[in-house]
């Protein structure tokens, strides 16, 4: 992304960076073409995050050519952030559904997860990581594109003098050491320190304001370099964004209906205690599809990534549930945190 950008200087967007290497993905075909013959499928959905969606038509075509000529190969075309966030609507009508890029949040025999594993080196990257590890004990943290190289991470590490310190979160997270951009439970480890290994900045700087008491490294071996995650600017616009929606009287409260999003207990509790909040459910949480609702300001009780992503671009203050309470008088300003996603559906 251009450093002259049309986001604000809080929004996570602004931390993005040109890719420095090719990455090429493993689209496990052969584990399609399987289910196909063993279901006698006729219909296949495909499901790609944002990113890969330009991928979908020559996967498609990989598949055709695989499998018998009655099968059709649909891909989904609704937004995909997340294994939280699957194509319900599709996955009712085929055979074989399969979605691509994230790690089983729940298992089911109704979908078949493709984490598509990167192929791209970690340990150059992370040598050069060493140099802002300066203790013997390390946490070691990594997302799904990379799970494939996390016990080899795990060994080389401890080579180098370190003492590995790593666990699985809660049961939103499939594989030990991994993170999500709503969870960072795996970072909760016995290390002042912990070794993100993965492209992207919005993981890390979540893991920081989950564990302020940590030092969160980042080696990206996608862009190739190494830096310190740094809390300071987004704290700033989530600290604005509260203070604007303090004069609130009418507040929105968003439920997001997607399969793995939906926080209805906290949404309920919101709604108990204030008679100027009103319920608005939706699946798709955008600043054009609020725009038309007469509200001070919202709260968000879906993915926290809507709020820190977008929230600047919302017309009106959007906050996390524990922002809410905040800007509401039930708790003090230095409590606000970051906001985290516990538990499957």
């Amino acid at each position: 992304m251009s450093q002259d950008s049309e986001y604000s200087e809080g929004d996570l967007r602004n931390t993005g960076m040109s890719l420095k290497h090719d990455r090429e993905w493993d689209y496990e075909l052969d584990r399609i073409v399987e289910a196909v013959e063993e279901r006698d499928a006729t219909k296949v959905g495909l499901q790609f995050p944002e990113g890969l969606k330009r991928r979908g038509p020559q996967v498609a075509d990989d598949i055709r050519e695989l499998v018998p000529d009655d099968v059709t190969v649909m891909i989904s075309g609704q937004p995909c952030y997340g294994a939280c966030d699957l194509d319900t609507f599709l996955m009712k009508r085929t055979d074989v559904f399969v979605h691509f890029g994230h790690s089983p949040m729940k298992n089911t025999d109704k979908v078949i997860y493709v984490p598509l594993f990167s192929n791209v080196d970690v340990f150059p990257i992370m040598e050069e990581a060493l140099e802002e590890l300066p203790e013997d004990d390390v946490g070691l943290v990594t997302t799904a594109q990379h799970m494939n190289q996390f016990e080899d991470m795990k060994e080389w590490l401890g080579e180098k003098g370190y003492d590995v310190h790593t666990r699985r979160g809660d049961d939103r997270l499939t594989h030990e050491g991994q993170v999500l951009g709503c969870n960072y439970a795996s970072a909760d480890i016995d290390a002042d320190q912990v070794l993100y290994v993965g492209g992207g900045k919005f993981h890390p700087l979540g893991l920081a304001m989950e564990h302020p008491d940590k030092k969160v490294v980042i080696a990206d071996p996608v862009n190739n370099v190494v830096t310190i995650a740094d809390t300071e600017k987004f704290l700033k616009q989530r600290y604005a964004s509260v203070h604007k929606a303090m004069d609130a009287e009418k507040w929105g409260v968003i439920f997001c209906t997607k399969i793995g999003q939906g926080r209805w207990e906290q949404a309920e509790e919101i709604l108990e205690n204030n008679d100027d909040a009103y319920l608005i459910t939706m699946d798709e949480v955008t600043p054009d599809r609020l725009r038309n609702f007469d509200m001070d300001a919202f709260v968000n009780t879906g993915c926290p990534r809507i709020t820190t992503d977008d929230g600047p671009q919302f017309h009106k203050p959007m906050l996390t549930p524990g922002e809410y309470e905040i800007a509401v008088g039930n708790k003090p300003l230095e409590d606000l945190s970051f906001d985290t996603f516990h538990g499957t559906w």
